[in-house]
């Protein structure tokens, strides 16, 4: 059977309509998935340094975002570049026993290079000296 000849590129016109739907589709998978992993490494990251901070002794009223934190965020997400001004403690005096710490981390991240970046947050809570 031959085709008939008004039918000829009805498939390109139809592959043009839906192609452009399928890789705006396809590119908010995968920006949905790096926000999800940031994410994860951000919580993980909060959980690691708040840990450090609690368990470390305090008394000498030294900075609370101590040098060993700021490794243990630095090297629990490494493809984040998280910097000190991206953390916040509480409390900010440092941990009196039987307080709770919380590190929280914001990052801003930007979303395919599109413009206005989404800030996520990693946020970790633990009892001080315990």
């Amino acid at each position: 059977m031959r085709a008939r000849t008004r039918d000829r590129g009805a498939s390109a016109v139809e592959f043009a309509l839906v192609a452009p739907v399928l890789v705006a589709m396809l590119l908010g998978i995968l920006a949905f998935g790096h926000a999800f992993h940031v994410q994860s490494v951000l919580s993980n990251a909060a959980r690691d340094g708040v840990r450090i901070m609690a368990l470390a002794d305090t008394s000498d009223d030294s900075d609370p975002v101590t040098a060993a934190t700021e490794r243990t965020i630095a090297s629990a997400a490494p493809s984040a570049n998280v910097s000190d001004s991206d953390i916040t403690l509480e409390p900010s005096g440092g941990c009196e026993t039987g307080g709770t710490a919380t590190l929280k981390i914001n990052y801003p991240l930007e979303l395919l290079g599109l413009g206005t970046p989404i800030t996520l947050t990693g946020k970790g809570t633990m009892r001080c000296n315990g």
